[in-house]
């Protein structure tokens, strides 16, 4: 018998699971190895995150120990005296951050209604293009927007109406100039209504049938299941799209920088210019000369991280929350 025919006969002689067993055995081991990139992409996520952190927390050093927590809450920025105080950034950030989310909530959350439970599919597919388009626009391209289109609009048509109705209110008071908190808002406004519209409209889209097969039974209408069933039901995820929202509007630097005037002073007039961290930031940096002012800067960027994260971190949290009332449903 050859060497062939004796190869042949071992190969038929061969258990048929065996071949299964082999292909079982590299299946596992390919899924071992899924599982393992896996967790080593989860743990380089985490692993940038604690160096970032680690970075602004030791490059702030300096400043956090010649101020400590007096930084947050002293208004006098003065660079040439090495007086650093956080207070108009802050300030700033938050007027900007919270105006715009005033502004931006009501029309998200309208058009983010009328997407899922109003407009025909055809005119909602493209419109939800649409506005996911707007989120990829650039922020460079808002400010511009805010320069030559809405500063003027804001100007000739909005200002002067809400001092005629609301010139009583300190909010309303003062010289207007165009760059200011009011402007930066609006224009924030802009650019995070597209992130409110996606996120509530995928939400909207994933109550369960039986949230509005409910009512519309008892003879309820349409707009009555959406305000009484589907917003209610979904204001968990709705409420996470917001704090998304608010913690892009929180780190806008462009757009904001280009029409806010970038003056480190705290107002209570929305019609004034203001500063925001990412604003001083981005112009200050690249011209910060001395150790101590560095590190103040850097300390500014750990306050706006620290503040984002937090942020980020209850919105994950009021989604995973929406999605294990979903499952339960």
């Amino acid at each position: 018998m050859t060497t062939t025919e004796t190869s042949s006969e071992m190969v038929a002689q061969k258990p048929a699971g065996a071949t299964k067993l082999s292909f079982m055995e590299r299946l596992r081991k390919g899924d071992e190895a899924a599982y393992l990139i896996t967790i080593c992409a989860a743990l380089t996520v985490v692993l940038i995150t604690g160096l970032l952190a680690q970075h602004l927390w030791v490059n702030s050093a300096l400043s956090r120990h010649q101020s400590g927590w007096r930084f947050l809450w002293s208004s006098e920025w003065d660079p040439g005296s090495e007086i650093f105080g956080a207070l108009p950034f802050i300030y700033g950030t938050l007027v900007t951050s919270v105006l715009s989310l005033a502004i931006a909530i009501p029309i998200g959350l309208g058009a983010a209604i009328f997407l899922a439970e109003m407009a025909p599919r055809k005119l909602s597919d493209i419109l939800t293009f649409l506005v996911e388009l707007l989120a990829a626009v650039p922020s460079v391209i808002f400010g511009l927007l805010g320069i030559f289109v809405l500063v003027p609009i804001l100007s000739n048509y909005v200002v002067p109406p809400l001092r005629a109705l609301f010139g009583w209110l300190p909010i309303f008071q003062g010289a207007f100039y165009g760059v200011s908190y009011f402007s930066a808002s609006v224009v924030l406004a802009i650019m995070i209504v597209p992130f409110i519209v996606s996120i509530s409209r995928e939400v909207l889209l994933s109550v369960p049938a039986s949230q509005r097969e409910a009512m519309m039974a008892l003879g309820a209408t349409k707009w009555d299941v959406t305000w009484r069933a589907v917003v209610p039901y979904a204001s968990r995820g709705i409420m996470g799209s917001v704090f998304l929202a608010l913690a892009r509007a929180l780190g806008e630097t462009m757009a904001v920088t280009m029409v806010i005037g970038n003056v480190p002073d705290v107002h209570l007039s929305l019609l004034a210019p203001g500063y925001t961290i990412a604003s001083v930031i981005a112009n200050e940096f690249t011209e910060a000369t001395g150790d101590l002012y560095i590190h103040a800067l850097i300390e500014l960027g750990l306050v706006l991280f620290v503040t984002t994260m937090l942020i980020n971190a209850a919105a994950r949290l009021l989604m995973l929350r929406f999605k294990v009332q979903e499952v339960n449903a």
